[in-house]
């Protein structure tokens, strides 16, 4: 499966790994990993993209309309171990200034 979700043991952490393309195929993959987070139910979100090859705009779409379920500017987001190019799209997007990127 090219996108997956861990939680962890006391419930508030959720890991969602992609893998492979982060695009438009996924969006049902990638919206159930949150669907049934809310925004004051606390849990934070890290998507490790370390096995992601590839990232288009949908998948930027896809992460705001995230962002927003999860509460805008108060969704506690945090994506991760990006390749130079998933790097360099987030950075073009200004996705810095939205996210958390480690």
């Amino acid at each position: 499966m090219p996108v997956t979700s861990t939680v962890s043991a006391d419930g508030k952490e959720v890991i969602i790994k992609v893998t492979g393309r982060f695009d438009f195929a996924v969006q049902n993959e990638f919206r159930d990993c949150y669907h049934g987070v809310g925004p004051d139910d606390g849990v934070r979100f890290s998507i490790d993209m370390s096995k992601a090859s590839y990232m288009d705009s949908s998948a930027l779409g896809m992460l705001l309309m995230m962002r927003e379920h999860l509460g805008g500017n108060s969704a506690n987001i945090t994506i991760s171990h990006c390749s130079a190019d998933i790097s360099n799209i987030l950075t073009v997007a200004n996705f810095q200034s939205l996210f958390k990127i480690a």
